[in-house]
């Protein structure tokens, strides 16, 4: 094989220099290059040894050494009883990558991407390492390092993490932080020199993970400037960094956080960092339909129309009465309901949030009958039936924790601090782990359940295992929990929860069907955390209800085509207690769910485009069809703006060279349900109005006057 890999795919070049038998380098990772001598690139991309810790140039690697002479965050950090604290690793086999690839003069020519694989090791330090690199037929970046303890002691790792380098051009950092109902709250800073680290320790990805953290040229946007963005794969404690070196040299990595002696490992054993995911793209659209394309071709992903959820938790709370759920069930089905899920408080003693969690028995208290007639009143509906669980915790008041008090996650003899009278349930005992699969097993056996709502309502602390650090165990333990109850159920669909939206990254997206974005439906705060979740997250895999009128969670209200029309553009649901619902508003609510069936199919498999409105109060977002034949519109305002008539709204991401039909879409076409209160009528609102769409995307259409947080939609079909 060649020294220097080119893989190119979706409009993306890497290039990975690994001459000179040292750990790989990446000489251009970005815009297509195509067809190039990778000797010349080599050449003209060498640093000029100038000002360097060493002699000679340093060489940063993919993870990076400071026997490289480099001096910012190491790649590998650990210890062998305090010796090779310093790793120098000599790359022995290369493989995968296919033959063209490696060749002088670039990739194939229809640039499908390809994997390589660099095995290597320190024979000093008795340590291997083999790193993976993939670029995904979407244009990702894929990669991540396993290192394996070769030597006849102990190695202990604190860190092991993978980079990605930028161009000086990267001057913005865009990342994420958050809390409870607040998830995915965007936040950008300058790419100064030093260190920008974004550490996660709550043992799950966390309200405030970095999520993605964003690197581009200034002012980058929703569709525009270049940009650079990583995502770390993993639903524990994590790290995400951007770093600017006086060197000239600016990377952006990642990896599991590892608390002290979490991983040391014995001879003949490895640990595998998390995947880290790169995308590259001229604006944040290109950037999230990278992810977007390659979660969708996965063999997992949902295939199947998204159905209509109705969830019970804000409509009954912990009221399992039968009658009153069974009326709740006969409104979902009137209005179109697909998938009904009972919420928290059908086992054990679990009247309230203080007991009974870990004990999955259905309650002889409230179900003397079991759930069998709720089960056959829904099925008979038409309705599939969905369960909500939380497996991976318990109450100190439960018989699970009274008759093995020793399950529980601690850092010693004492007990971690209650949060939400919970403890966190210790899944990397097997005796533990085998209780709950055997529960879960039996649940999924016994009724036809087609979906669970999969929770996790705290963070980890003092989370220890046979008193020794645990998170990283715990994790792996949930996953395998996963993987297994998929294997033994694939019809099951699972959602991830996590006191709303505190664990969605792409790693649990392996095992689950969807995530649910917050415990806040409030529409617009959902506005902005289902736009930010959608940055890495298709559509159809975003949990998106409509709830009452007034916000359980923030007590703001909302009018329903408001909280329809946002809840719209997700995996459509509805959190309500339909049966106090008007008829009114009942009939509103079907024709939004009829909607929902007709556009589905566009939505969830469209691209996701958000325009850059300079106007703060207005958003403008949609979903355009992969072939550009329609497309759906979302005119928002979510707030009062300083110009009124807002003017103008561009529709983005529409084939140039088509002409479309754009028209307001029912009932989404007048904000309240009322077509007068606009006073004088927009001109083109009822004419027939063709456009080409180079036009739409750069005069775009007068947008109607709109109080704040209310939504229009527009459809754009091609003509011809």
């Amino acid at each position: 094989m060649a020294d220097v890999t080119h893989l190119r795919a979706a409009g993306v070049s890497l290039v990975l220099d690994h001459r000179g038998g040292t750990l790989p380098r990446v000489l251009h990772w970005g815009a297509d290059l195509g067809p190039v001598d990778l000797d010349a690139l080599a050449l003209a991309a060498a640093p000029q040894p100038h000002g360097y810790a060493v002699d000679g140039p340093v060489e940063v690697a993919v993870v990076p050494e400071q026997s490289a002479g480099w001096l910012g965050t190491p790649g590998v950090v650990g210890n062998r009883g305090g010796r090779h604290f310093s790793t120098a690793f000599r790359v022995v086999a290369v493989e995968g990558a296919p033959a063209e690839a490696a060749a002088v003069g670039g990739a194939p020519a229809e640039g499908r991407g390809g994997a390589v694989a660099f095995r290597a090791v320190d024979a000093e330090a008795e340590l291997e390492l083999l790193l993976e690199v993939e670029l995904t037929g979407s244009g990702l970046v894929r990669q991540r390092a396993a290192l394996t303890n070769t030597g006849d002691s102990d190695f202990a790792v604190d860190a092991l993490s993978v980079t990605l380098p930028v161009p000086p051009e990267a001057v913005e950092i865009l990342d994420f932080t958050g809390r409870w109902t607040r998830e995915r709250s965007p936040q950008r800073t300058r790419f100064t020199q030093g260190l920008r680290v974004r550490e996660n320790r709550t043992g799950r990805t966390g309200y405030d993970s970095a999520f993605l953290m964003a690197a581009g040229t200034a002012g980058f946007g929703n569709r525009s400037g270049e940009v650079w963005a990583v995502h770390t794969a993993w639903s524990g404690n994590h790290r995400t960094f951007a770093e600017r070196t006086r060197q000239a040299v600016a990377l952006l990595g990642s990896g599991e956080l590892l608390l002290s002696g979490e991983v040391v490992l014995a001879p003949g054993e490895t640990y595998r960092s998390p995947w880290q995911f790169g995308s590259y793209g001229v604006g944040l659209d290109a950037v999230s339909a990278r992810f977007h394309e390659w979660l969708r071709a996965r063999p997992t992903h949902p295939r199947s129309p998204r159905p209509v959820v109705v969830n019970t938790w804000e409509a009954v709370y912990f009221d399992h009465d039968l009658a009153r759920l069974k009326a709740l069930a006969d409104r979902a089905a009137e209005v179109g309901a697909e998938r009904f899920v009972l919420d928290d408080g059908w086992f054990g003693s679990r009247r309230d949030d203080t007991r009974g969690l870990g004990d999955w028995h259905v309650s002889d208290e409230v179900w003397p009958d079991g759930l069998g007639p709720l089960v056959d009143h829904v099925a008979g509906l038409g309705l599939q039936f969905g369960l909500w669980v939380e497996p991976e915790m318990v109450n100190e008041d439960s018989d699970l924790a009274r008759a093995h008090p020793d399950w529980i996650l601690r850092a010693g003899d004492r007990l971690p601090r209650r949060a939400r009278h919970q403890q966190v349930l210790d899944l990397a005992r097997p005796e533990a782990y085998q209780h709950i699969l055997d529960r879960l097993d039996d649940l999924l056996t016994t009724y036809p359940i087609a979906y669970l709502k999969w929770d996790h309502n705290r963070d980890l602390v003092e989370a220890g295992h046979h008193g020794r650090a645990g998170v990283h165990g715990q994790t792996v333990a949930v996953y395998r929990l996963l993987d297994e109850l998929r294997r033994r159920h694939p019809t099951v669909e699972i959602e991830s929860c996590s006191s709303g939206g505190a664990r969605v990254d792409l790693e649990v997206l392996q095992r689950t069907d969807r995530v649910w974005a917050s415990d806040c439906i409030d529409a617009l705060e959902r506005q902005s955390i289902q736009r930010w979740t959608n940055v890495l997250v298709p559509l159809e895999l975003i949990g998106s209800h409509v709830g009452s009128d007034t916000s359980h969670t923030t007590h703001r209200r909302h009018p329903l085509d408001f909280r329809a029309g946002t809840a719209l553009f997700g995996h459509f649901g509805i959190e309500w207690d339909l049966t106090a619902a008007t008829p009114e508003e009942l009939d509103r609510l079907t024709a939004w769910v009829a909607l929902y069936k007709e556009v589905r199919g566009l939505l969830h498999t469209g691209v996701a485009v958000h325009g850059d409105h300079p106007d703060p109060a207005v958003a403008v977002h949609g979903v355009v069809a992969r072939d550009g034949a329609d497309a759906v519109f979302a005119v928002v305002s979510t707030a009062t703006s300083d110009v009124c008539p807002t003017g103008a709204v561009r529709l983005p991401g529409l084939d140039p060279d088509r002409s479309y039909r754009v028209r307001p879409l029912p009932p989404g076409d007048v904000p309240d349900g009322n077509p007068h209160h606009w006073g004088i009528a927009l001109p083109w609102w009822d004419r027939d109005l063709v456009l080409p769409g180079r036009v739409l995307a750069a005069a775009g259409v007068q947008a109607p006057v709109l109080y704040p947080e209310r939504l229009v939609l527009l459809r754009a079909t091609a003509t011809g």
